[in-house]
């Protein structure tokens, strides 16, 4: 049996494209501020959406300032073009998001360009949506050392994924584990990915160190993502996990797919998810 944490990179979960508002400081230099684009196009009804910040200052602390006046549009292969909105409903904390005027979702096999105006510079990315391995079922398990910890309250169950992976091709992936709808992360930081060398065309009872109650409805998501989408989330592992002695290498920031100077990224992805309730 395989630990999917075997092969995983800690990232930071905001990145990846959740409601959290923790700040990532992608400029880690004193230098003018830039923009920031992270978006993502999925086959999934009401995922889709691009978020325009700008860096700041690595001593600088809150929330990065956003951007709420940008032009955005996503085009894709086959000459559709989706406009997007600046937080159309006026949500709190959804400054600086935009998403599509009309509701659509993408297709496996479409490649997905991306154009942002803002403060009267273009900005332009594109990505492939490849496909998604296939789960076949989840299943449950107690770990028995997480068991013995008084403090762990309960939760010390673990979800085992069954399935296939496509070995024709090199593929990608990231995992996103939800408990009762709410993402759940071993630590608070934490984004699991891998590829497919990783889990091996039989996927059989791989799982995350992340622990679960009695009565947990437990939510599993597979997002395919292509090898710079991948690169990108490697690369800002080993910035956030870089301790800044002085043996370490200076920080870089991420190799992202956004032209004319922008940081961030742009993803279109596949997504396949099963859901099990934990049964005591």
């Amino acid at each position: 049996m395989k630990k999917i944490t075997t092969f995983f990179w800690t990232i930071i979960s905001a990145v990846l494209f959740t409601s959290c508002e923790e700040t990532i400081n992608l400029d880690t230099l004193q230098a003018p501020s830039k923009i920031v684009i992270e978006g993502i196009i999925t086959n999934v009804d009401g995922n889709q959406f691009v978020k325009i910040t700008k860096s700041t200052d690595f001593y600088q602390s809150g929330k990065t300032p956003r951007v709420s006046n940008a032009t955005v549009t996503v085009q894709d292969d086959l000459g559709s073009i989706f406009p997007f909105v600046h937080n159309p409903k006026n949500e709190l904390n959804r400054n600086g998001y935009y998403y599509p005027s009309v509701s659509f979702k993408g297709s496996i096999g479409r490649t997905y360009k991306l154009k942002v105006i803002a403060d009267g510079q273009t900005y332009e990315a594109q990505d492939q949506m490849t496909n998604t391995m296939i789960f076949d079922s989840l299943t449950t398990r107690v770990n028995d050392d997480e068991k013995k910890d008084p403090k762990v309250n309960g939760r010390y169950y673990q979800v085992l994924l069954y399935g296939k992976e496509p070995q024709e091709t090199k593929d990608y992936y990231i995992f996103k584990y939800y408990k009762n709808d709410s993402l759940s992360l071993y630590n608070n930081s934490d984004v699991y990915s891998v590829d497919d060398q990783g889990i091996g065309a039989n996927i059989n009872g791989v799982t995350a160190n992340i622990f679960f109650s009695a009565k947990d409805k437990v939510r599993l998501e597979a997002y395919s993502v292509s090898r710079n989408a991948f690169l990108y989330y490697n690369d800002l592992g080993n910035l956030l996990n870089n301790d800044g002695g002085m043996f370490s290498s200076p920080p870089a920031n991420p190799r992202g797919n956004i032209s004319n100077g922008a940081f961030g990224v742009f993803q279109a992805s596949a997504i396949a998810r099963m859901e099990i309730v934990i049964k005591p």
